[in-house]
């Protein structure tokens, strides 16, 4: 019998997704339980998203706008980005498949870092390609190793930046000096999902760089600053060409109507993303000063997440956890199995959550 595909997707690793809360809660027999496990808002949606949400959703019987006229207009205003350099995805995630069906072939290679956003190289293997993974040096982003595992063969580099699950990030000066050095003819895919978290100044950014490399990608989201994860609505911007070869592989209507309306209205809703902000570096900062007191590692964020480094094996804290009804992220998946990860959440979630790790670790302990 002939193979049904090729040898990229026969090693792909189907994406685990987690079980609904309520599932979760039934199953265990917990009540209550909160989730700081997928750096979501922890506020909900923009109230302007979801006043947008109702106003058009007497809409739906008609198709989105393909053209997404509306949402890279303002994306357009508000980043100062020319129209025809923007292109919408259903979330950041199809922005990523998308880069890889237009750019990639079978045989082309890939780099990255690792561990980093585990979704790039499951659509670098679906397209029949190859990648590198390079290590990260004191969980930063190394890109001198990055630019010595370029072939002659490399089609697209991934940076994610802030990284995750590492919540690190790069400097406008090292990007700099990464784009003066990587080849023009390949594409810098610049993956910025949590870069409006970012509270160090010297953070680099996509809008200061657009012109720094002919082939430079720059791809965000409105599921986390936003809160509008569950819509999955994204965007990228990007040289024209760039942007017109992935409109000619885009689907006509992959941005949906709801999605795209809440989009718009988010991006003038600047006191929800004042609270938001706040509440995600008070959070931080409150969790650092607990773990302190605790003398338990972490690592520094620039972003809504960061790892903690767990005296036991993370996945056996996660377990315990989950059983309290305190959903986190366990690091297996990533190579990290000695961390778990977590967002900042309400301050009584925060609060809930030290005193659940500190039962746990108490508990086992004390076995």
């Amino acid at each position: 019998m002939k193979n049904l595909t090729h040898k990229g997707v026969e090693d792909i690793v189907p994406y685990p997704p987690g079980k609904p809360i309520n599932e979760l809660e039934r199953e265990m027999g917990i009540k209550d339980s909160i989730k700081l496990a997928s750096n979501e808002n922890p506020l909900g949606p923009s109230p302007m998203a979801v006043r947008a949400i109702i106003d058009n959703a007497h809409e739906l019987h008609r198709y989105p706008d393909g053209n997404g006229y509306y949402l890279r207009s303002k994306l357009s205003q508000k980043l100062g980005v020319p129209f025809d350099q923007i292109i919408l995805g259903n979330g950041s995630n199809e922005l990523i498949e998308l880069l890889t069906r237009t750019f990639l072939s079978a045989g082309e290679h890939v780099v990255q870092a690792y561990p980093t956003f585990l979704v790039y190289e499951k659509m670098v293997k679906a397209a029949g390609a190859s990648i590198t993974s390079v290590p990260l040096s004191n969980f930063r982003i190394d890109l001198r190793s990055i630019i010595k595992a370029v072939t002659p063969a490399t089609k697209i580099v991934f940076i994610n930046n802030p990284n995750n699950p590492t919540g690190s990030a790069l400097s406008n000066k090292e990007m700099n000096e990464f784009l003066r050095e990587i080849p023009d003819d390949i594409i810098v895919a610049l993956d910025e999902a949590y870069i409006e978290f970012a509270t160090d100044k010297d953070v680099a950014n996509g809008l200061s760089l657009l012109n720094k490399h002919p082939l430079l990608f720059v791809l965000r989201t409105f599921s986390k600053l936003y809160g509008l994860a569950g819509l999955r609505i994204g965007y990228g911007f990007g040289s024209k060409i760039l942007i017109e070869y992935m409109n000619r592989v885009r689907q006509p209507f992959n941005a949906n109507t709801l999605a795209q309306a809440a989009a718009t209205a988010a991006l003038d809703d600047d006191d929800f993303v004042d609270k938001t902000l706040k509440t995600v570096r008070d959070g931080i900062d409150y969790l650092y000063r607990a773990l302190n007191e605790m003398r338990i590692e972490y690592v520094p964020t620039q972003t809504n997440f960061f790892l903690i480094k767990i005296p036991q094996a993370g996945r056996r804290i996660y377990d315990l956890m989950l059983k309290e009804g305190v959903i986190v992220r366990s690091m297996d998946s990533f190579g990290l199995p000695d961390y778990i990860r977590i967002n900042a959440g309400l301050s009584g979630e925060n609060e809930r959550f030290i005193n659940t790790l500190k039962k746990v670790l108490e508990k086992q302990a004390s076995i």
